[in-house]
């Protein structure tokens, strides 16, 4: 897959860093640039830029030169009070990871809708399945939200099998967080992005 250039205009660099790291694991192909001001992303060739996540402040700024790229811009809010205006793509940055998460795979999904999804585990590196089928189920009920004891109830095995489950299941994605888990049921296409609901 060719790599796409996508831009963070947020003058807080540790808030660009964290959306950097989050983004780069659900766009792993993306180059992901980040800038302080318009003035910086200007600089760089901003139609190179598929898509530009800029902080509210910066966006209320430059209003005329987003607008005008609204295809492009997801403007990025601290909190549900920020006003909803036609046509205007927003990410609520003040919410935990797999909430997160869960957003920025939603707007992917607006924006390049992903294939049918697949009945069984993706393959890994020596063509056998990454997850097994009983992880692979439980790996989706941990991305719809589900805790371990309504995962245990609804297919019928014990807490102490969840739990074992779940273990195994972020060791072999290398997951440090429920993040992680989301980000690979919907990529690997094990769930659609609308069945996670509104976490």
């Amino acid at each position: 897959m060719d790599q796409i250039k996508v831009a963070i205009v947020e003058d807080n660099r540790l808030a660009a860093m964290g959306l950097r790291m989050l983004l780069q694991d659900i766009i792993p192909y993306a180059e992901l640039c980040i800038f302080r001001s318009l003035e910086e992303l200007a600089v760089a060739q901003p139609e190179s830029f598929m898509h530009y996540f800029v902080s509210s402040s910066i966006y209320f700024q430059h209003t005329a030169y987003f607008q005008q790229r609204s295809h492009r811009s997801i403007v990025l809010v601290q909190g549900d009070g920020f006003p909803r205006l036609p046509g205007l793509l927003t990410l609520n940055v003040c919410q935990d990871e797999a909430a997160l998460t869960k957003d920025v795979l939603r707007l992917r999904h607006l924006g390049h809708p992903a294939m049918p999804a697949c009945s069984h585990p993706a393959p890994g590196p020596t063509g056998k399945a990454l997850l097994t089928l009983r992880e692979a189920e439980v790996a989706v009920l941990l991305a719809k939200g589900y805790i371990n004891k309504e995962i245990a109830d609804r297919l019928c095995i014990s807490l102490t099998t969840v739990i074992t489950h779940r273990k195994n299941i972020m060791e072999k994605l290398r997951a440090r967080s429920l993040a992680a888990v989301i980000i690979h049921v919907v990529m690997q296409r094990l769930v659609a992005i609308e069945e996670l609901g509104e976490s």
